[in-house]
């Protein structure tokens, strides 16, 4: 299997290295959700290039968000347009609960530290109120939420909600009070920044009852009382986090039959190393060439009680 887009994601993840991340190779030994993880300190992205989000079907989105719950990530699409038409630059799109952005947009946050200020949504172009400053140059101006909600042409209610940080404004409302106060309203916007009120996906606690992998079942079976995450669209096939050990586990299954496992363990060894995770490879005898990764077979997995044994009984 060839890797696609080659050139697109070189130059992304050149952009990446010059800001100092460490970068993970591509993952496209099987068809994944994201093409590579980047790291730089606590900043931990998984990121997809995406030519046209138009095209992106809703499993992808939601297998990515999945996974980078469980590695405690943020997730990014970078791409051109949507159903052929050009995405705007300096403007944050979402798919499927998946920020997206333009490359060149995402040059300027990594290199340049520009942040986009506009987002798009539902009906149009948004800006998230700075609420704090708001009420701040309101009250030195000496002016009633009244008087500046009369002054802008809008309602006290949408006002209170500008204040309370409780709505976004739109471009248009933006720029008056930028007008009519003086000052900066808008907060720029980090695509890089997990959300901390980000909500958690179900996935991620409800167990799969449908699992067509025989190993993986086995695993599933005996750690079903830890924090497992199976995966289709990734170089790995499941994700166990044990919290009380702040420990995580990247495992791949692998049966006799398969021919990219090579290249598939070093996806994996790579992408361990950037989320910083213990890799293993669960066989039915197959041996990797990279002697790196943590081999176990099939038959040894009734010595497994919890996620610990995976990485301390067989190394």
């Amino acid at each position: 299997m060839t890797c696609v887009r080659v050139e697109n994601e070189k130059s992304v993840e050149t952009v990446l290295k010059e800001a100092g991340f460490t970068v993970s190779q591509r993952c496209c030994s099987r068809p994944s959700c994201f093409d590579f993880a980047a790291r730089k300190s606590e900043t931990l992205i998984l990121i997809k290039i995406q030519p046209d989000i138009g095209n992106v079907s809703p499993s992808d989105p939601l297998e990515l968000t999945v996974m980078s719950e469980n590695v405690s990530a943020s997730s990014l699409l970078i791409s051109e347009k949507v159903r052929e038409k050009p995405l705007e630059h300096d403007t944050v799109y979402s798919r499927y609960n998946v920020l997206a952005v333009t490359k060149k947009t995402f040059e300027n946050i990594v290199l340049r530290k520009i942040y986009p200020l506009i987002q798009a949504g539902p009906g149009g172009y948004y800006v998230e109120i700075d609420a704090e400053a708001i009420k701040r140059r309101r009250q030195e101006l000496g002016l009633s939420t009244g008087e500046l909600a009369h002054m802008m042409g809008t309602s006290r209610r949408t006002l209170y909600g500008y204040e309370r940080g409780m709505a976004k404004a739109s471009v248009s409302a933006a720029y008056n009070l930028i007008c009519i106060l003086g000052i900066p309203v808008a907060k720029p916007m980090n695509p890089l920044r997990k959300s901390k009120n980000q909500p958690k996906c179900f996935l991620t606690t409800a167990k799969r009852a449908i699992i067509k992998n025989k190993l993986l079942q086995r695993i599933f079976r005996k750690l079903a009382y830890y924090d497992v995450a199976t995966f289709k669209k990734a170089p790995f096939d499941f994700i166990i986090t044990v919290q009380e050990e702040k420990m995580k586990i990247i495992g791949g299954v692998a049966d006799n039959k398969e021919r990219e496992l090579d290249r598939r363990v070093n996806e994996i060894l790579s992408v361990s190393s950037v989320v910083q995770a213990h890799p293993i490879l669960i066989t039915e005898g197959q041996k990797p060439l990279n002697k790196d990764i943590l081999c176990i077979h099939s038959e040894e997995l009734s010595r497994i009680r919890n996620p610990e044994d995976l990485i301390v009984d067989f190394k």
